[in-house]
């Protein structure tokens, strides 16, 4: 077998071996009556805070450049575009997630600078796209170009990381369900992103949860931009494939 296929062979494998979206529980499934009360209602559910910030920020033109609405029109036409991402740049051969690709319209149609992904207007921009997706199934590309990131990430997923030396499968499959202080451990899906957790007590990105998992097994975290960081992404959006979108998700 050439070397090339075997990424591919291993995703399809790892792939063909996750439950169906029927069985896969949300983080939402696992909150309390009072988190899921909050993440249902729109007027209560404090990530809308940046959604609306969002969607000024994309009727408003930066300096030199245009908004976001002159190329893409509405922010309704988003619909569908968070449910896709991370997805594959062939003109830049590399994978974007979605706080990349807005960055590159920043730059490169924008005349802006590009965000963190922590940054509060990038927050706000991911949160408002993203809830254009909500309950359309979280589905990228998995074949491809596509198929090395996520098997890249796959294996990230499953190796044994930091003085702990736990991997994330240890917790969000052997463990999903079982309690840790009292909290329950989730499957420790994707599709709630950028998410509200009371824990923050503000919105956050999957790198920042990722982030925070790694000094927990007191591994050194990876940059928000690190290459391995874009294959977790792009793992866990794959085996999560068929959850709904919920942005912007509310988590204990």
């Amino acid at each position: 077998m050439r070397a090339a296929a075997l990424p591919v062979l291993v995703l399809v494998l790892l792939l063909h071996a996750l439950p169906a979206a029927a069985q896969k529980r949300s983080g939402y499934q696992d909150a309390g009556p009072q988190v899921r009360a909050m993440q249902d209602d729109d007027a209560a559910n404090p990530g809308f805070l940046w959604v609306e910030q969002g969607r000024a920020a994309w009727q408003a033109s930066p300096p030199g450049g245009p908004a976001c609405a002159a190329c893409h029109g509405e922010i309704a036409a988003m619909r569908g575009v968070a449910a896709r991402y991370p997805a594959f740049d062939p003109a830049r051969g590399v994978a974007l997630d979605l706080t990349r690709r807005i960055n590159i319209c920043r730059t490169e149609r924008q005349s802006a600078r590009p965000l963190a992904s922590e940054a509060n207007e990038m927050l706000a921009l991911t949160a408002a796209i993203g809830v254009e997706s909500r309950g359309m199934s979280h589905r990228i590309a998995t074949d491809g170009a596509m198929a090395a990131v996520i098997a890249r990430g796959a294996a990230l997923f499953n190796t044994r990381l930091g003085q702990l030396n736990l991997s994330c499968a240890q917790c969000h499959e052997e463990r999903a369900g079982a309690r840790l202080g009292g909290a329950v451990i989730p499957e420790g899906h994707a599709n709630a992103y950028p998410e509200y957790r009371l824990e923050w007590q503000t919105l956050g990105s999957l790198p920042r949860r990722i982030r925070a998992c790694l000094t927990g097994v007191r591994a050194e975290p990876w940059p928000a931009e690190a290459p391995e960081m874009l294959a977790l992404e792009a793992y866990l959006a794959a085996r999560g494939e068929g959850l709904a979108i919920e942005t912007p998700g509310v988590r204990p």
